[in-house]
């Protein structure tokens, strides 16, 4: 009898809700994750450890580890001082940086990571990536799966409004991103995964089709659904396709070419896959999403990041270089600096005011 379906890496649990946090403790145990209770919680200076005292007490049986930044040496650190201690599991508690350092420790030392983020600001929250700050820059490092997912709407109102707007900006690049996955498909022939495609896609399209704002409860569960959605879909495509094409080698590029004024993933993203929408000729869609970015106070210009129209063509020109082997509209079209310098005047004028 052949296998008719598919195992999917996914968390056993996913709960998001307001007030999830305060049941952190019942749903580890219920679930069997860690019956006794003895848990490692790795946590930053910042959002994390603020939350320690309202957590604490519904895990009696933890030992607190807190994590300096969002490097490889801190990852490795962290897994160092956690080895030997016994534990069911590990909890990242925090921001992007704590849970991906928390995800590389847990591999390190075999254990299921439980991610409790406290921002929405990209999709890494469910991903098999670990990004982490290195010697050459920063690095993506792969590692399991979240065995759970503990998201808190009340936590998530209470961060900076800017981690939301990042966190969008990422999740409707998904829609570029697959659009750049289906022309490597007929241009190359390079092989997608439908599931993963349609996963990713339908959560960019939840959260630019939601009327709904920034502040919104229902908006909210909508973008961390969809968040958590696009890390699954990474983790059955095996690799970062469904989330990251054109609008992902423009982010890595201001990254890598200005480091010092780089603005958040979440931002550079949106402003990236926009651009690329238009470039691929899809001109109402690369309107459309540039008014709903406009609508959360996102970024459709590189103005609006503190980045000229030529370092932004400069940063457009460089992309393809970020990802050797990976083919976007931007590898497709090989446009030179005049061209593309046209092609950003086109977008300005047609994306309007």
């Amino acid at each position: 009898m052949p296998v008719l379906t598919r195992l999917i890496p996914s968390p056993v649990v996913v709960d998001i809700r307001a007030g999830a946090l305060d049941d952190l403790g019942c749903v580890l145990a219920d679930e069997r994750i860690s019956h006794s209770g003895k848990l490692a919680v790795a946590v930053s200076g910042g959002s994390g450890a603020r939350l320690r005292e309202r957590v604490a007490p519904s895990l009696p049986g933890a030992d607190w580890f807190e994590v300096g930044g969002g490097t490889l040496d801190d990852a490795i650190k962290l897994a160092g001082a956690m080895k030997g201690g016994h534990y069911d599991a590990v909890v990242g508690l925090g921001g992007g940086k704590i849970i991906d350092c928390a995800k590389f420790a847990a591999a390190r030392i075999g254990l299921p990571l439980v991610a409790v983020p406290t921002n929405l600001a990209h999709d890494g929250l469910c991903s098999p990536v670990a990004t982490l700050d290195n010697d050459a820059g920063r690095g993506s490092y792969g590692v399991p799966n979240p065995i759970a997912v503990v998201i808190d709407l009340d936590v998530i109102r209470e961060a900076p409004v800017r981690f939301v707007r990042a966190g969008i900006g990422d999740a409707v690049s998904n829609i570029s991103a697959i659009a750049d996955w289906e022309l490597a498909n007929r241009v190359k022939g390079e092989r997608i995964d439908g599931l993963a495609a349609a996963m990713a896609r339908q959560a960019g399209e939840a959260v630019l089709r939601h009327p709904g704002g920034v502040g919104d409860n229902d908006f909210l569960q909508v973008l961390a659904e969809g968040l958590v959605l696009t890390g699954i879909a990474m983790s059955v495509s095996g690799d970062s396709r469904p989330a990251s094409g054109a609008c992902h080698e423009i982010n890595h590029a201001f990254d890598l070419l200005f480091p010092a004024r780089a603005a958040s993933h979440g931002e550079q993203c949106g402003l990236g896959a926009a651009f690329a929408m238009y470039l691929r000729g899809a001109h109402e869609e690369s309107a459309h999403m540039a008014a709903v970015l406009r609508r959360h106070g996102l970024p459709v210009l590189p103005e609006e990041i503190g980045f000229t129209p030529d370092e932004f063509v400069r940063a457009v020109e460089f992309a393809p270089q970020t990802r050797p082997g990976r083919y976007t509209i931007l590898e497709h079209l090989d446009l030179e600096t005049d061209q593309i310098k046209d092609m950003y005047a086109d977008y300005v004028k047609a994306i309007g005011s």
